[in-house]
């Protein structure tokens, strides 16, 4: 008989291309247990919310290479455990718990906000959001288990031969179907022999800017790395405008909102290195520097570039407190479910992958006059000067929860 152990594998993938809304498997090896349930209530949790950007912090310093460009999504991420939580007990919930900053009850609830809010934005802006459950025949999952997913996370449940050529393709196709594209080969060989189930989620974000980029205006600058390697790139400018800019001790940025009127591309150009700058990085950071961007005239140089990243993040989930989840006979996933051959489940890893493209071809144009003098404006100051030519962070962020759904650095132009 073929052992069958639980590996929650989680292929978290994101961002831009067409279309919108929430996707389910367009091609599946198998039976629909479960099919998507109309959203379940709920509220925005402040708590919530912070620790998705504290995550995503302590992940962008655990796995950046100085150097690199680095992306990942705290929003993926983030759904894809608050998902695996709701199998957890004992003291493995409680590492889930301390982990992604509240009870499991609370993250049910902040997901299901984050999903209507995103899966409702108006404006240029498409989203999808898709979460899956692939379950193994061999796992007997506890109804109550599969129900919070298919309402909280309206996540669909399917069953399959795991260790197949055909599960896996079904779940790229999936992944590459709600990603429109842009993450196509997730899995890059069948799940092994022993897994039971599967948590997927995937997220794909396209956008306009609200004032967009004209393309005569792109011109050739050079970025500099931290190595002091140089590199000709195209750089996205309008000349001087209007921009929310903000100053703190030690850095400047720009905040570019989607007409959406949601969300926000927000560049941050330390002072000094990035790695100092990083270090201080926590959940509340975005939040204050929305708070403290202001109206002014800015003459913005922004890098027009193409990132991706993708890895294992298991070690370092160890690393930050979740331990016993991936020890077989530590971890307690009994609220998940069990295998007929009642071997203990446990976390095999989790895998996540992030992609984004900023050019002018992401954004839908428009033309238009209007001259206008903002309120506050300085007559006759001089416009600040933010040429981003040497190693920045940046994300897309909520405007009114200050959440980074996707979060990153741009180190190294080609």
């Amino acid at each position: 008989m073929k052992r069958k152990l639980l590996t929650l594998l989680l292929p978290l993938a994101l961002l831009a291309g067409c279309g919108g809304g929430l996707s389910t498997a367009p091609r599946v090896a198998g039976a629909v247990i479960l099919t998507p349930k109309a959203a379940a209530d709920g509220q925005a949790q402040p708590q919530a919310d912070t620790a998705i950007g504290s995550l995503g912090a302590d992940l962008l310093r655990a796995v950046r290479q100085p150097g690199e460009n680095t992306l990942l999504s705290p929003l993926s991420i983030t759904l894809a455990l608050s998902m695996t939580a709701n199998g957890a007990a004992g003291d493995t919930l409680a590492e889930f718990e301390a982990l992604l900053g509240a009870e499991v009850d609370v993250l049910n609830q902040n997901a299901a906000s984050l999903l209507a809010d995103y899966l409702s934005l108006e404006g240029g802006t498409q989203c999808a959001i898709g979460n899956s459950l692939w379950v193994d025949e061999s796992l007997e999952a506890e109804e109550k288990f599969l129900s919070r997913c298919a309402s909280f996370y309206q996540a669909g449940v399917y069953q399959a031969d795991l260790d197949t050529e055909g599960t896996k393709n079904a779940v790229n196709d999936w992944i590459e179907t709600v990603t429109r594209g842009m993450i196509p080969q997730m899995l890059q060989q069948p799940p092994a022999g022993d897994t039971a189930l599967l948590l997927v989620n995937a997220l794909w974000l396209k956008t306009a800017w609200a004032e967009e980029f004209e393309p005569k205006n792109t011109d050739t600058r050079t970025f500099t790395a931290a190595d002091g390697r140089e590199a000709e790139t195209d750089f996205l400018s309008n000349g001087v405008r209007m921009e929310r800019y903000f100053r703190t001790a030690d850095a400047a940025g720009v905040v570019l909102p989607y007409d959406d009127g949601r969300l926000a591309f927000a560049a941050v150009l330390p002072d000094g290195e990035l790695d100092g700058w990083l270090e201080k990085l926590d959940g509340e950071t975005f939040s204050a520097l929305l708070a403290e961007a202001e109206g002014t005239m800015v003459h913005l140089c922004l890098p027009k570039f193409e990132a991706e990243w993708g890895g294992c993040l298991s070690d370092i989930l160890k690393e930050l407190g979740l331990a016993s989840a991936f020890v077989p006979g530590q971890a307690d996933l009994s609220a998940l479910g069990r295998v007929k051959e009642g071997l203990p489940l446990f976390v095999g890893s989790v895998d996540h992958r992030a992609k984004i493209m900023v050019n002018e071809e992401g954004t839908e144009a428009a033309a238009a006059t209007v001259v206008a003098v903002p309120a506050g404006a300085p007559e006759a100051a001089d416009p600040v000067l933010l040429i981003l030519d040497r190693p920045f962070c940046y994300a897309i962020v909520d405007l009114e929860r200050g959440i980074p759904l996707f979060l990153g650095t741009f180190e190294a132009a080609e």
